[in-house]
């Protein structure tokens, strides 16, 4: 009969081998995308092995689906986030006015060099 060890005395093994081992809460759904498609993992757990430095990924269980790249959502659409004092910065560095530097930042996806660099131009 073999003796199963407990999740104590396994995760004081693991920290003596130099591994640290958590979970991630609350995952929603996990999506590994390639380049023909895209593997969508819903509801899985989620667990983060780290080993001398390197993180590994561990995904358990969950609904597996896939998609073809055209049934993807358009992430890019998602409005990009950034903070009035980037708009600020943004106006001040290219003599534009505050709503230019806005709509420069939505372009750019929030990228503010990007968005200098178009309002210059």
């Amino acid at each position: 009969m073999h003796k199963r060890m407990n999740p104590r005395e396994q995760k004081r093994m693991m920290q003596r081998m130099g591994m640290n081992m958590d979970s991630v809460p609350d995952v929603q759904q996990v999506i590994i995308r390639t380049s023909s498609k895209d593997i969508v993992i819903d509801e899985p757990e989620v667990a983060i092995l780290e080993v001398q430095g390197q993180k590994m990924y561990q995904i358990i269980g969950g609904q597996v689906s896939e998609q073809a790249p055209s049934q993807r959502q358009n992430t890019a659409a998602a409005k990009p986030t950034f903070s009035e004092e980037d708009v600020r910065l943004v106006a001040d560095q290219t003599g534009k006015s505050l709503e230019k530097a806005k709509e420069a930042l939505e372009e750019c996806q929030g990228d503010l060099a990007k968005a200098i660099l178009l309002l210059q131009s």
